[in-house]
């Protein structure tokens, strides 16, 4: 049971389900940074390993908190923070194989760090001046999806397209490979995903639905969702679900792995419920003190994946101090780096989102390009100033 308590505003503070009583989740690495044993998942990641983990979490953080200050000065149109969310894209993100492929929504920062994508290339997409730079083949690694679900359709017909080509049940492990959906628990809701789930079931696609339940669908709450907890869903479809600390890097890459082997291997999907919280707004349009006390945010920061990474390493893990200081340096030239090469990103030329609507240009589309071009010319015909290359008319 969850107890709620109101204040005069009719915001509700949640008292989450504690660690103790969830029997279900998966979890080997508590907030206090210790090792814990699951029955039915084990981390092999030497301490070194863990390591790169917690340099992967600071950076995709850092990433994340300077694309946040670009947009509130006004270089990025808008920003989907994924702040509290890093352990569960990089623990998934580094279970995936070179061959796999991962199908993201437009928060998934940290996997694309761990897929070999340039930040650069995410901002260009929130700066409006790409629809997403990067090529999906070269890092297995699709573009940003903003229609909320339609992503896992995208994945489960990837995913049969593995099983005709011949990359699913090899026993290979350099061919075998499989396809990974990432959205939140809001897009439980929407059809699109149920169908993803009953097609991935009926023809068995190794594709794994990985579900980062924030716990809130924008201002919507988890209970708005459903009545069970999600990971459960999958039973009514015909595959497995497990739900996983989200905020336990070691867990989430243990659960990711086991998952995506499980679709290699051609035993089908599996649903990964990584239980966290989003720290932030859904995007820097957005207000959550409208709609949560700050209660729950505080009862998550002592949960937060990075502290417990640390905790761990600090402990017995085999890092000092100079190790902290190193990433975190290297977090500031990662962060300078950023911001430097956004504000040197170029502007589109705006009669250019004409010549990439279809492979060949039409005729129609040909005549609205002359059209505008003419409208774009008469203001320097008019007298006024000319229309700046890439800038709105």
């Amino acid at each position: 049971m969850e107890c709620c308590v109101s204040d005069d505003r009719g915001l509700t503070a949640r008292a989450p389900l504690s660690m103790d009583t969830d029997r279900d989740l998966v979890q080997l690495l508590t907030p206090e940074g210790e090792r814990v044993e699951h029955p039915d998942f084990s981390c092999d990641l030497d301490d070194e390993q863990i390591k790169d983990l917690y340099r992967d979490l600071v950076l995709t953080r850092r990433i994340d908190t300077e694309a946040t200050a670009l947009q509130r000065q006004g270089e990025l149109g808008i920003w989907a923070s994924l702040l509290g969310q890093e352990a569960a894209q990089i623990g998934s993100g580094r279970a995936m194989r070179k061959q796999d492929f991962a199908f993201p929504t437009y928060r998934e920062h940290g996997v694309a760090w761990c897929r070999g994508v340039d930040p650069l290339r995410l901002l260009g997409l929130f700066r409006g001046v790409d629809q997403g730079g990067w090529d999906p083949r070269d890092d297995g690694f699709a573009l940003y999806t903003i229609v909320i679900g339609a992503q896992t359709l995208h994945a489960t017909g990837y995913a049969m397209g593995m099983q005709r080509d011949g990359c699913v049940g090899t026993g290979d492990p350099d061919r075998d490979a499989a396809a990974i959906a990432y959205f939140g628990d809001g897009a439980t809701s929407q059809g699109d995903v149920n169908e993803a789930f009953i097609w991935a079931s009926v023809f068995n696609a190794p594709v794994v639905f990985f579900c980062q339940n924030n716990q809130w669908a924008i201002s919507e709450p988890i209970e708005r969702q459903t009545r069970i907890p999600l990971f459960q869903r999958a039973l009514g479809f015909g595959f497995p679900g497990v739900r996983v600390d989200g905020n336990d890097v070691l867990a989430c890459h243990a659960v990711t792995s086991a998952a995506l082997q499980r679709a290699r291997e051609g035993s089908g999907p599996t649903f990964v419920e990584a239980y966290t919280y989003r720290m932030g707004a859904h995007t820097t349009s957005d207000d959550p003190t409208r709609y949560r006390l700050s209660a729950d945010l505080q009862h998550w920061t002592l949960k937060d994946p990075i502290a417990r990474v640390k905790a761990y390493l600090a402990r017995g893990g085999g890092a000092g101090e100079g190790f902290f200081a190193e990433v975190e340096a290297e977090s500031d030239e990662v962060a300078a780096s950023l911001r430097e090469g956004c504000l040197a990103l170029p502007d589109p030329d705006v009669l250019q989102i004409f010549d990439h609507v279809f492979a060949e240009q039409t005729p129609e589309l040909a005549r609205q390009q002359a059209d505008y071009a003419s409208y774009l010319a008469s203001f320097e015909d008019a007298g006024h100033a000319p229309v700046a290359e890439g800038a709105p008319a």
